[in-house]
Parts: C-alpha cells; sequence; structure tokens
C-alpha cells in the first residue's frame, strides 16, 4: 500500500471512528476539549505508524487505545490530576467488560451511549444556541468548520470562533457529561434536535468531497434519532424528525447511479425506495400527530416527504399539497431556504414560469448568495422554459459554488446539454 493509499485509509477510518472516539474519551476524561485533543493526537500516530505498519484490524480500538495512553500521559505531567489518571486506568481496565456488555452498567445507565451524552453535554444552556449545534456538529458529525459554515450559510472564521469558545466555556464551568432528566432535557432538546438533522442533511446530500451521499452520518443521525424518541416518547417533533429521516432515508438506494453519480429525485426508480423505512417514517409521523400538539418543523417536513413516498410514480405527487406544506413550514420556520423550496414545487405544480418568478424574487437575499442550490434551481426551470442559454450561465455559476465534486460534474453535465440544445435552435427562431 502507498503512503497515499494509507493516508485514505486512514481519512475514510477517522471519518467513521473519530466521533466515538471523542465521546468515549469525553466519558473518562470528563472535558470535551481536552478529548477532542487527545483524538487527534491518536490520529498524528495513525498516520506516523499505519503507513508502514498497516491499518489494523480494530482501527477505533486502535485510536481509543492510543489516546487513553495519551490521556495517562499528560495526566502524569500534570500532578494535581492524580485521581483523574486513576480513574482513567480504571477505565483501560474496565474496557473489556464494556466490549462484552456490562450488566451492570446497563441498569445504572438506562441509556447507554457515549455519543448521546456528547450530544447532550455540547447542548448545554451555558452555550448560546448556535454555539451548541455548531460545537456537537464539529465533534460528532466529523464535520469540518467549513462544512458547518455551509450548512449555516456563515462564515467559517464565525463556525471557528464558536467552537472554540464553546469547549472553553464548557471546560471551565465544569459541565458534567451526562444526559440530563426532566425539565433539563426538554430544555435542550430543541437544540439537540436541530443537530441531529443537520449531521442526516450532511449524510443525505454531502457539503463536499467526492461522494454524493455520505450513508454512515445518515445512520448515525437516524440511530440517535431513534434513541431519542424512546428517551422522549411524549415529544411530538421528536418523532417528527425521526419521520422525516427515515422517509428520507429510504431513497437511499436510488440516489446514485453504478458509478457513484446523483439521480435526482423525479429520474429515481421508485422500486428501489426501502419500502420498510418508508413504513416506519409514516408510522413515526402518525405517532406524532396522535399527541395532538399540531406540527412543528420537522413534522410539517416529514408530511412533505410523505406526499413523495406515497406517489406510486413522480407523475403521480401531490405537488398542490406540497406547495400548501410548504406555507405551513413558512409560518412556523420562516427562511429563505423554505422559499426556494417552495418555489421548486409551485414551478411543479402551476409551471416552470411560475416557480421562475418566486426564485427570481429570491435573487438579491444575502444569505442565499453564496447557496448553489439558487442558481441550480434558476437553471432547471430556465431550461425547462428553453431559455438555454441563460439556464447554461445558471448551471455554471452553481457549479462554481458547489464543494461537492459529483454534484459539481452533474451541474456541468447540464450546463453542457444546455449549451448543445441551444446550438441546435435555428437562428430565426432565438
Amino acid at each position: 500500500m502507498t503512503a497515499a493509499d494509507s493516508h485514505r485509509a486512514i481519512d475514510a477510518v477517522w471519518r467513521i471512528e473519530a466521533p466515538r472516539l471523542i465521546a468515549g474519551l469525553a466519558r473518562v476524561v470528563g472535558d470535551i476539549g481536552l478529548a477532542e485533543d487527545l483524538a487527534q493526537d491518536s490520529l498524528v500516530a495513525a498516520l506516523e505508524q499505519w503507513p508502514s505498519s498497516g491499518v489494523p484490524q480494530n482501527p477505533g480500538a486502535w485510536l481509543m487505545a492510543t489516546a487513553k495512553h495519551r490521556a495517562i500521559d499528560t495526566f502524569r505531567r500534570r500532578r494535581r490530576f492524580e485521581q483523574k489518571q486513576a480513574a482513567i486506568g480504571h477505565q483501560i481496565e474496565l474496557a473489556r467488560d464494556e466490549a462484552a456488555g456490562n450488566i451492570e452498567a446497563a441498569l445504572d445507565d438506562p441509556v447507554g451511549d457515549d455519543l448521546l451524552r456528547l450530544i447532550f453535554t455540547a447542548c448545554h444552556p451555558v452555550l448560546a444556541a448556535e454555539a451548541r449545534v455548531a460545537l456537537t456538529l464539529r465533534l460528532l458529525g466529523g464535520l469540518t468548520t467549513d462544512e458547518i459554515a455551509r450548512a449555516f450559510l456563515v462564515p467559517e472564521p464565525t463556525i471557528a470562533q464558536r467552537i472554540v469558545r464553546a469547549k472553553r466555556t464548557l471546560s471551565r464551568k465544569r459541565v458534567p457529561f451526562e444526559v440530563p432528566r426532566g425539565s433539563d432535557l426538554a430544555a435542550r432538546l430543541s437544540s439537540v434536535l436541530e443537530i441531529i438533522y443537520l449531521i442526516f442533511n450532511e449524510g443525505y446530500a454531502a457539503t463536499a468531497g467526492d461522494d454524493w451521499i455520505r450513508p454512515g452520518l445518515c445512520e448515525e443521525a437516524l440511530r440517535l434519532g431513534r434513541i431519542l424518541a424512546e428517551l422522549a416518547p411524549n415529544e411530538p417533533e421528536v418523532h417528527g424528525l425521526v419521520a422525516l429521516m427515515e422517509i428520507q432515508a429510504s431513497r437511499a438506494g436510488a440516489r446514485v447511479g453504478p458509478s457513484g453519480d446523483p439521480i435526482l429525485l423525479l429520474d429515481q426508480n421508485r422500486a428501489r425506495w426501502d419500502q420498510l423505512l418508508i413504513r416506519r417514517g409514516l408510522a413515526a409521523l402518525d405517532r406524532a400527530d396522535a399527541l395532538g400538539r399540531g406540527r412543528g418543523p420537522y413534522s410539517i417536513q416529514a408530511a412533505i416527504a410523505a406526499c413523495h413516498a406515497r406517489a406510486r410514480t413522480a407523475g403521480e405527487t401531490d405537488w398542490r399539497q406540497i406547495v400548501d406544506l410548504y406555507g405551513a413550514l413558512l409560518a412556523v420556520s420562516p427562511s429563505p431556504v423554505v422559499e426556494l423550496n417552495r418555489a421548486v414545487a409551485v414551478a411543479m405544480a402551476f409551471g416552470p414560469a411560475a416557480g421562475l418568478e418566486r426564485v427570481e424574487a429570491l435573487a438579491g437575499d444575502p444569505a442565499l448568495q453564496r447557496y448553489h442550490f439558487l442558481p441550480g434551481v434558476r437553471g432547471d426551470l430556465l431550461a425547462k422554459l428553453e431559455r438555454f442559454d441563460e439556464a447554461r450561465a445558471a448551471f455554471e455559476e452553481a457549479a462554481a459554488l458547489t464543494r461537492n465534486g459529483r454534484e459539481r460534474d452533474l451541474l456541468r453535465a447540464r450546463a453542457d446539454d444546455c449549451a448543445r440544445r441551444s446550438s441546435a435552435v435555428e437562428p430565426e427562431s432565438r
């Protein structure tokens, strides 16, 4: 294996293992900032050793053992942390029991999930809401500050500052690494839902890189959402979010071609949609509605996804109902991105000209200036109206803005198609 191959393998392992590694270390050392530093130290050790020794059979265990030994070394250099050093040593001795399934620990801890503890710790009320979301996406989603910034449509330095300050605050305030109970749980639930939602979205349509989707992130978000649904069974928006993720995840097998190329919603083979996930999602949506407190933003988005899931073909989709649902979503969660999605639904229900009018009205919104979906949607509607030169320019603009390689290729291909179709039109009819 070449050094380049080793580094690619290490990067893949890190993407998968980093959240669990940081969460496990945070439980041991009781400090999220220190846990992330130790995890990074283990990554450096892997970069130094694995190219020559090869990737170990259990890379996650190797990284955890390396990080824990680094922790012990750190505490040995800090005499005032001798008590913590003993605790870490004790945790290492208990690792075998935990791997085998410690019954007493399971009885003592009804959640039994370090990742869930990490989410709630990062969502502690001592942090501002935006800092909670950014920190947890960084720690659990394995996302870079750039990817998080794009998710929030804010500058990257802003996100970097939020993350650094959040870790310092948690350390200074000695926030416990635990899942809250009672009223504390309800207070932190909304930002936890937002975090899981954004993690899922990053997996569903990756912001950057060479893959259109990152299934591991979708699976992690779904797993955490299902745990939350059991932890807070009377919270409708928890079930609404689970419903949304289940239904969206059902399309995973149809969203990419054999070579990994994206397949857009209307072009997907719906026979490849996972019917079990759809049934689970519809059941979760029914569970949310049965609680009788009205639909929040996640439940409304789940209802939109359900419209697609219930349509046997793209042509059977009830786009007018989707327009109405987006109107309801704007009422509870107004944003220019929701306005853009509603414009797409309007175009499908009432024609591309009607949709384009709404898209053009959003062109000056500062929040969408670097949002590649805006020119992408505009290009699609212009192509449907046979305004191919304008459509080509819009697709090229969208391709220049996206950071995802697969998406960039798709947008460039659509731009090239518009160029061909434009040149095929007779001069007198142009």
